[in-house]
C-alpha cells in the first residue's frame, strides 16, 4: 500500500513539473516571437524615416541660379537587419545633380554622399516607437581644382568640396489605430552633426556650418495601410563659430524646408510634391555660400 501510495506522489509531482516547464518554455517562445516580431517591423520603420527622393523641373524656383531640372536619389539599404537583434545597420547613398540652365546644360559640381547608419531599437512598443541613430557621412563634389579662384572667390566651376562628419539623432513616433481604414503617424527627429574631426577642405575653414542642431517633423496619412500624404518641416541651424556671422547671424545660420507629398491611389510609393524654404548655406556642395528662399515643384519617391 506504502509503494502505491509513493507512486503516485511521484507521477503527480512529475506531472506538475512537466506542466510548468511547458507554460515556462511557452512563455519564452513568446516573449522571443515578440522580440522578433518588433525588431522586424522597426526594419520598416528605420526605411520609411528616410528621405524621399525627387526629380524636380527648374528645381528651386526663385533662387539665383536657374536649373532646367533638379533630381536627388536617395535610399536605405539595409545590410544588417536580423529580428532577432535590436541594432540594424544599413548603407545610405544620397546623390543630388543639378542641370544648369545654360547652353551646355553642364551639372558642373554633383553633390555625392556616402555613409552608413547603425540603428539602436529602444522601445518594445511599435505604436509608439523609439530608436537612436548614429551615421557617418562623406560628402564631396567629384571635383579636384582649386576650391578659391585666383581673386580669392570660391570656385564654383571646379572648385573641389569634401568633407566629412558624424550626426547621432533621436526618433521617435505614434502610429494612430486605424478608424474606416484610416490612420496616421506623428514622427519626430533630433540630431545632432560634427564634422571637425574629420578630413575636410581647409578653404571652408571659418566659413562653413561645421556643427549644425537639427530638427524634424512629419504627419503622414494611411488608406488601408497605403500612405496617402506626408507633410514635413525641418530646419537645422550652424552653431559652430564662424569668422564674419555671430551666433545669432540666422541668414546665414538657419535651413529651413517644408513640404507636401500627396499620392493618388493608383501611384505606388510615388507622390505629387510641393515645398518651400530658405537656405542660409546651400547644402549643395561647394555653392554653400549661397543665401536664397527657394519654391520647389515635382515629384517624390520613397523608393
Amino acid at each position: 500500500m506504502k509503494l502505491l501510495y509513493l507512486i503516485v506522489v511521484f507521477y503527480f509531482a512529475g506531472i506538475g513539473t512537466v506542466i510548468s516547464q511547458a507554460v515556462n518554455s511557452a512563455a519564452r517562445d513568446s516573449l522571443i516571437t515578440r522580440r522578433y516580431l518588433h525588431n522586424r517591423e522597426y526594419s520598416d520603420i528605420y526605411k520609411e524615416n528616410g528621405d524621399l527622393s525627387y526629380i524636380s523641373p527648374k528645381g528651386e524656383l526663385a533662387g539665383p541660379i536657374k536649373y532646367i531640372i533638379n533630381g536627388r536619389i536617395t535610399k536605405t539599404y539595409m545590410i544588417l537587419a536580423i529580428p532577432e537583434l535590436p541594432v540594424a545597420f544599413a548603407m545610405v547613398p544620397d546623390f543630388t545633380v543639378k542641370v544648369i540652365d545654360e547652353r551646355s546644360s553642364g551639372v558642373r559640381t554633383p553633390s555625392l554622399k556616402l555613409g552608413g547608419t547603425f540603428y539602436f531599437r529602444l522601445s518594445k512598443s511599435v505604436s509608439n516607437y523609439k530608436y537612436a541613430t548614429l551615421k557617418f557621412t562623406h560628402h564631396s563634389n567629384g571635383q579636384d581644382g582649386e576650391a578659391l579662384d585666383s581673386t580669392g572667390r570660391i570656385n564654383t566651376r571646379d572648385g573641389n568640396f569634401s568633407t566629412n562628419y558624424l550626426t547621432v539623432g533621436y526618433n521617435s513616433g505614434t502610429k494612430t489605430s486605424a478608424v474606416n481604414a484610416v490612420s496616421y503617424s506623428f514622427n519626430h527627429y533630433a540630431g545632432f552633426e560634427w564634422h571637425k574631426w574629420f578630413h575636410y577642405e581647409k578653404a571652408l575653414t571659418h566659413d562653413y556650418g561645421f556643427t549644425r542642431i537639427i530638427y524634424d517633423f512629419s504627419l503622414r496619412r494611411y488608406v488601408k495601410k497605403k500612405e496617402n500624404w506626408r507633410s514635413d518641416i525641418g530646419l537645422n541651424y550652424a552653431v559652430n563659430a564662424m569668422q564674419n556671422y555671430g551666433a545669432l547671424a540666422i541668414k546665414k545660420r538657419l535651413n529651413i524646408e517644408g513640404s507636401f507629398n500627396y499620392s493618388f491611389p493608383f501611384m505606388n510609393n510615388v507622390f505629387l510634391m510641393a515645398a518651400v524654404g530658405y537656405y542660409g548655406e546651400d547644402p549643395y556642395n561647394i555653392y554653400y555660400r549661397n543665401k536664397y528662399s527657394y519654391f520647389r515643384l515635382g515629384v517624390s519617391s520613397g523608393l
